[in-house]
């Protein structure tokens, strides 16, 4: 049995695609590509995933990004940073040297707006296209196929990609030029970093007080202070749960781009610098792996 939850696709004529990066997020993804009736080569830097996701998918994998390419008309990944991205995309064995002209490279990945314009244009050097399309909505979101995914690039690429990716979407939206999808994930993890650090406080704070903070939590979601993050985390960090997908390690990391890029542009972001140290207090609590939930335990 996969991760996946049954759901319904609609009804598209089926693609060659590949899917490069098979970990919490891309696993499930390029499974819902199967189950739409797309033919699904995979590659994954360990190869154990590849085998295991075939067995319960179809399809086949490959050894190397270039193989797990050929002859795909689009080619998806979802990898962990800047380096890893080039890592499956140049090169040698990178999938663009295995890319037809004409086919188009998809990134999932959560990397910074420079490298996409960097991979943009090598792809364009080849005749192929690229879309930076990096997700949100976490582990649920991709097994649930209800990810929200911005988009930069030309606009006849993003065109040509929407119907397939729909197979793993909820919103598939085109942002602006190259980069302007990594850009716009950016702005989202700056909002989630303050949410969740009111959250945070807010629960402390009743606590303290001596509250009971799950009724408090239903009766201020029906006003203002609702949020994503108080409907499906409020209650769980109460209670002390913090194994709920996007990790700590990984917050700190889209961070440190969105921090970046504020050096770039002169943007000012106190609040946002504040937090990311609060979350490197969590790595230093051992808490790497807890989801992005558990500033609240620097609190208790």
């Amino acid at each position: 049995m996969s991760s996946i939850a049954e759901r319904t696709y609609e009804t598209i004529p089926a693609h060659k695609v590949a899917f490069i990066g098979l970990g919490v997020m891309g696993y499930p993804m390029a499974g819902h590509l199967a189950r739409a009736g797309h033919s699904v080569t995979v590659y994954n830097r360990s190869a154990g995933k590849a085998v295991a996701w075939v067995a319960a998918f179809g399809g086949a994998h490959k050894s190397t990004p270039r193989e797990a390419a050929q002859g795909a008309d689009i080619v998806f990944a979802c990898v962990g940073n800047d380096d890893d991205l080039r890592a499956v995309t140049l090169g040698a064995d990178g999938a663009f040297a295995g890319m037809a002209p004409g086919a188009i490279f998809v990134d999932h990945t959560t990397a910074s707006a420079d490298v996409a314009r960097e991979l943009y244009a090598a792809a364009k050097t080849l005749g192929l296209s690229f879309i930076d399309a990096p997700v949100s909505g976490g582990q649920a979101g991709a097994q649930n196929g209800a990810l929200t995914v911005m988009c930069g690039g030309d606009a006849p690429t993003f065109e040509a990609v929407t119907p397939i990716a729909m197979a793993f979407s909820r919103a598939f939206t085109r942002m602006g030029e190259s980069g302007a999808g990594q850009l716009t994930k950016m702005v989202n993890q700056v909002c989630i970093a303050g949410l969740v650090q009111g959250l945070s406080e807010a629960i402390a704070f009743g606590q303290k007080a001596g509250l009971d903070m799950n009724q408090v939590l239903d009766v201020i979601g029906k006003g203002a202070a609702q949020s994503w993050q108080l409907d499906n985390r409020g209650k769980t960090m109460v209670a002390d749960k913090f194994d709920f997908g996007f990790a700590v390690d990984w917050m700190r990391k889209d961070l440190g781009l969105v921090l970046e890029e504020a050096k770039r542009n002169g943007a000012r972001l106190p609040v946002t610098a504040l937090v990311d140290q609060f979350y490197a207090d969590v790595q230093a609590m051992g808490g790497q792996r807890f989801d992005t939930s558990s500033l609240i335990k620097r609190l208790k």
